[in-house]
């Protein structure tokens, strides 16, 4: 239970990582740990101040804005920092969790290290490098039941969403679902545009070869 640590649970949605930060947080009252709790404000699905699983469990949590507000609430008593959503911050997030190492807390993170482009998101790659631990989780698809889903899936009336959806859009098992490698879909309307210019320029240029 020593600080200067970083602790980072990642995965895709519906893989258990808010499920397994609240079981480290349990674990951390119970060695009766003084502990405060963030999550993002755009992050609406909880309409409360704070932080929920999919299987009930909650705790409460501190609302940030801007990642620097954390420090403004952190107090030197404080030996635990744990932060859910880790990949809706902004680029200072990673000065943040630098600084409460380097000050001697330990420091326990969740959030998502693929969008649902299955691009890396937000700042979760250099986060994912400063971390002093990784456990990056798995869940079980939701098309063939495999249990090495690594994707999340955003659907948008029940349909794979376009690669030129907006990056982030709030929602719940309704938009999201985990998928595997071979399940996951992103379907591209810009590429095909593409590939019918590119069929029509073709037979334009062979009727004037013509």
């Amino acid at each position: 239970m020593n600080g200067y640590s970083f602790e980072l649970i990642t995965g895709p949605m519906s893989c258990g990582k808010t499920e397994e930060l609240l079981r480290r947080i349990r674990r951390c009252e119970i060695a009766k740990k003084k502990i405060k709790i963030f999550s993002p404000a755009i992050d609406t699905r909880e309409r409360g101040d704070y932080i929920k699983s999919r299987n009930g469990l909650a705790a409460n949590a501190i609302k940030i804005e801007h990642s620097i507000q954390i420090l403004h609430h952190v107090k030197p008593n404080d030996e635990i920092i744990a932060i859910d959503e880790l990949q809706f911050f902004d680029s200072d997030i990673i000065k943040v969790i630098t600084f409460l190492m380097n000050n001697g807390k330990k420091v326990i993170g969740s959030g998502l290290e693929l969008d649902f482009k299955s691009e890396p998101f937000g700042h979760m790659p250099e986060l994912m490098c400063i971390a002093t631990r990784v456990d990056k989780l798995h869940a079980v698809c939701m098309k063939c039941g495999s249990e090495h889903a690594t994707r999340t899936q955003r659907l948008i009336n029940g349909k794979p969403a376009d690669k030129s959806s907006p990056l982030i859009m709030i929602g719940g098992d309704e938009a999201y679902e985990a998928r595997c490698i071979k399940c996951y879909e992103l379907p591209d309307k810009n590429a095909v545009k593409t590939k019918k210019f590119s069929s029509m320029s073709l037979k334009l240029q062979d009727l004037v070869l013509r």
